[in-house]
C-alpha cells in the first residue's frame, strides 16, 4: 500500500462519512485504487446478510467491486449508542488486532486505504482503548472533519491538540457545512484555518444530495502532503 488517511470528526453526525466517501472517490478517479473502510458501526440495520451499516455501504458502493462487507465493517452493531456499550449488549468486545488484520487485508490489495472513524476522536471502543488509540495502532496520518455549527471552534482545536498529543500527523481538514443557516460560516472557516497547522482541504457546503462525486469535486487532493501516491 502507498497510502491512507485515517477520518476523524469533531463529533458525531458531521459528516466522516460523506468526505470520506468523497476522498475515495477523488481518489479512484484519479486513477489510484482506493478502498473505504468503516472498523466499528453503530445503528447497523438488520438485513438478510446479517447487520449492515449505512456508513460501511456507502464507502463500499465508491470502492468499487470485490471487497467483502465483514473486511470493510469488522465490527456492527445495531443500537445507535456507543460502540463500547453496543458492543457490550451484543456480548462482543470489539478487538483492535481484528480490525487491524482486515485493515492489513485491505492494504495488500489497494493503493489507498480510507479508514473512517466511529463517533468523535475520544469515543470509547472497549475498557481500555478509544478511537484514537485505533488511529495509533493503524499509524495513519489524520483527516479531521469539523462540522460547521455553534461550537465547532472549540471542538475542533481540542481536537487537533488530542490528535498531536497521540503523536499522530494531521494531514488536513475539511469544514463541513452540517448546520446550513451557522451565522458567520466564513469567519468561522477563517478562525480554523489562522489555528490550524493543516491544510483546509475542502469546504462542503450543505447539499440537499450529498453524493460522492459532489463532494469530491469540493476536495483539494493536491493540499495532502507529499507521502501520498496522487
Amino acid at each position: 500500500m502507498s497510502a491512507g488517511w485515517f477520518v476523524t470528526g469533531t463529533d458525531t453526525e458531521v459528516g466522516k462519512t460523506i468526505v470520506a466517501a468523497g476522498l475515495v472517490y477523488a481518489l479512484r478517479r484519479r486513477g489510484i485504487m482506493a478502498v473505504g473502510m468503516k472498523p466499528v458501526a453503530s445503528g447497523a440495520l438488520v438485513t438478510r446478510s446479517g447487520l449492515r451499516s449505512e456508513d460501511a455501504d456507502a464507502l463500499r458502493r465508491v470502492s468499487g467491486p470485490g471487497w467483502a462487507y465483514r473486511t470493510l465493517n469488522p465490527y456492527a452493531f445495531a443500537p445507535a449508542v456507543a460502540p463500547h456499550l453496543a458492543a457490550a449488549q451484543a456480548g462482543v468486545v470489539i478487538e483492535l488486532a481484528r480490525i487491524a488484520a482486515s485493515f492489513e487485508r485491505l492494504a495488500a490489495r489497494a493503493d489507498a486505504v480510507v479508514v473512517e472513524g466511529v463517533g468523535g476522536w475520544l469515543v470509547p471502543l472497549n475498557d481500555h482503548d478509544t478511537v484514537a488509540d485505533l488511529s495509533v495502532r493503524l499509524g495513519l496520518p489524520v483527516i479531521l472533519v469539523v462540522g460547521m455549527r455553534l461550537g465547532c471552534l472549540n471542538h475542533a482545536l481540542l481536537t487537533v491538540q488530542a490528535i498531536r498529543d497521540a503523536g499522530l500527523p494531521l494531514a488536513g481538514w475539511v469544514a463541513n457545512r452540517c448546520v446550513p443557516s451557522m451565522a458567520l460560516f466564513e469567519e468561522n472557516v477563517t478562525a480554523l484555518a489562522t489555528r490550524i497547522a493543516a491544510p483546509l482541504l475542502g469546504t462542503v457546503p450543505h447539499l440537499a444530495d450529498c453524493a460522492a462525486p459532489q463532494v469530491a469535486d469540493r476536495l483539494d487532493l493536491d493540499r495532502l502532503p507529499g507521502s501520498s501516491p496522487l
